[in-house]
């Protein structure tokens, strides 16, 4: 097993199962081949915590919290401060500037970094147009969100890797973090997402963390998965 490539926090495993009794056993599988972990609102009521406390604290690995929150400004600011108490590493919230200045709010005093979403990977124009989004370009509007989040105070944000070049083109992006779902290695099935690149692509598009789920735990053999992709982020 000396070939093993080992761990890039530069990708992050979706844990996008049941429970966690589920994710435990796939991180267990995965071993040293993977060091950060997201866990979604899919396993909230499945324990998503409590993963998320046991890989962080008794395995070491990083913890992404995908929660995305929105709601009043004093509500997500009491919501963070308590989620901050995990020592996490990331948090999501919608990318609204004042959600995300109540997050940094509720985040201060802890290391636990806020991205911001700015339109979700699986919408597409007609998705934005039936829920009354303003006209324009998905692309220009990822980018505008994504500048007003920033300047907001969010330590990054979450866009699909086609934005990743025009985000971190934008004059506030300087030391921001870059966080790209819908990635798929090349000849993977897409599932319900829309815009997607591979690997290789996102990252020359300057994201920093690639977001993986399906085409690793859905594979036959998910660690052999893991390690390709992290071949092709290597190379």
């Amino acid at each position: 097993m000396t070939d093993l490539l080992p761990a890039d926090d530069r990708l992050i495993v979706a844990l996008d199962l049941p429970t966690a009794l589920d994710g435990l056993s796939l991180a267990k599988t995965l071993g040293d081949s993977v060091s950060f972990y997201k866990i979604g609102l899919g396993m909230l009521t499945g324990g998503g915590l409590a993963l998320a406390n046991e890989l962080k604290q008794e395995q070491g690995k990083k913890i992404f919290l995908d929660m995305k929150l929105f709601d009043i400004g004093a509500t997500v600011e009491a919501a963070v401060r308590g989620i901050a108490r995990y020592d996490l590493d990331f948090l999501t919230v919608h990318g609204d500037p004042y959600v995300v200045k109540a997050a940094k709010q509720g985040a201060a005093g802890s290391a636990t970094k806020i991205l911001a979403v700015t339109i979700l990977t699986s919408l597409d124009r007609a998705d934005l147009d039936g829920a009354l989004i303003k006209p324009g370009e998905i692309e220009a509007l990822v980018t505008e969100r994504a500048a007003r989040a920033f300047e907001a105070g969010a330590d990054g944000v979450i866009a699909s890797p086609r934005e990743a070049a025009a985000i971190r083109a934008l004059p506030g992006a300087a030391g921001k973090l870059i966080v790209t779902p819908g990635v798929r290695p090349a000849g993977a099935a897409l599932g319900d997402q829309k815009r997607v690149e591979t690997p290789a692509s996102a990252l020359a598009a300057g994201a920093d963390h690639l977001v993986v789920g399906r085409p690793i735990w859905q594979a036959k053999d998910p660690r052999t998965a893991a390690q390709a992709i992290l071949a092709e982020i290597r190379g």
